[in-house]
């Protein structure tokens, strides 16, 4: 089955159900987006005023707005990741529940083909796995591009010159995403298999645990179990290490973008185009 109609089925059948709390969580990330980008606003009179001009007729006034962008950041951030998990948590009930009904109604032959093990693994791996990727992707879907956006827009309205290079980090940073997105997917399906492995050797020892006793097969027993666990541990290994792959390739393009504004930066200032304040905000970002 495509990946565009498995989508489809999941909004149409578990998240369309929960509309009016994915909207709710969606007005939430745009606080998130507003707040970042007022405390990235407000750092350059904080800079300029307080500490280069000196103006003490803002020292209490900035730091307070200071502080109520963190909070609204927080409260905002804190309510939308809640309210994903509701959504996340009721998608995850309702797939469950209509697997047993189908599981229930099922002839018994098809039923027979497949090893309860298998069922039992779908009804807990693999239903939880979707669940947790759907709220979060929603969530990131909705948080970081609208954060993105802003902190864009406030880059442009201080210096278009230095938020075009910082737009070309973009692509390169989305490219590289994409392809360990699929990395992801990949050894995340292995996983699944594995813990259906698991689960149904789990199944077979409880059941015929009287028979492994008579045939003294309890080093055999363990020799297996180290086996399967060995196999599921590795997958799960795999993708937190894919997880973690992407952070020294985004300091890299950081580090790459953060010296080419240094470059930039120091030829605006020698002619008087850029401020030493602005240059600091832009790295802070």
């Amino acid at each position: 089955m495509e990946n565009s109609i498995i989508y489809k089925r999941l909004y149409k059948d578990y998240s369309k159900k929960y509309l009016n709390k994915i909207i709710l969580s969606a007005f939430f990330s745009i606080l998130v987006a507003g707040s970042t980008s007022a405390i990235a606003w407000l750092l350059d009179p904080a800079i300029k005023k307080l500490f280069i001009e000196k103006d003490q007729s803002l020292l209490i006034l900035i730091p307070l707005m200071i502080i109520l962008a963190f909070t609204t950041k927080g409260l905002s951030l804190y309510y939308a990741k809640a309210t994903m998990i509701g959504v996340g948590e009721g998608i995850k009930k309702k797939l469950q529940f209509d697997m047993i009904n189908t599981l229930v109604g099922t002839d018994t032959q098809i039923i027979d083909k497949k090893h309860s093990g298998k069922f039992i693994s779908n009804l807990t791996y693999d239903v939880t796995h979707i669940t947790n990727l759907l709220s979060n992707a929603i969530l990131t879907l909705f948080k970081d591009s609208l954060t993105l956006i802003g902190l864009l827009l406030v880059m442009f309205l201080q210096n278009w010159k230095l938020a075009l290079i910082s737009i070309i980090m973009i692509p390169l940073a989305s490219l590289s995403a994409k392809k360990l997105g699929k990395r992801i997917n990949k050894v995340t399906t292995e996983a699944q298999q594995k813990s259906g492995f698991l689960t149904t050797y789990l199944v077979e020892l409880f059941k015929n645990h009287k028979l492994m006793k008579i045939f003294q097969k309890e080093d055999f027993e363990k020799k297996r179990a180290e086996n399967y666990l060995g196999q599921l541990k590795e997958k799960n290994q795999k993708i937190q290490t894919v997880y973690v792959r992407m952070s020294p390739i985004m300091e890299t393009l950081t580090g790459v973008m953060i010296a080419v504004l240094i470059f930039y930066s120091g030829a605006l200032m020698s002619v008087g185009e850029l401020e030493i304040n602005i240059f600091f905000l832009f790295l802070l970002r």
